[in-house]
């Protein structure tokens, strides 16, 4: 209950900087965060198959 409560607390944290940011801002760190997650998937998926 106590990690549900500080998740919600955190995602409110920072729902709300990104409110108060330019939105080309919000979108570039976006896209940084969106390859960040398509490189880490490529590679666990690589790491996967030579196992």
């Amino acid at each position: 209950m106590f990690v549900l409560v500080a998740a919600l607390l955190l995602l409110g944290i920072l729902l709300g900087a990104v409110a108060h940011v330019p939105l080309p801002l919000s979108l570039a760190a976006a896209a940084v965060i969106g390859c960040w997650l398509l490189i880490f998937a490529v590679r666990e998926r690589a790491s996967r198959r030579l196992r």
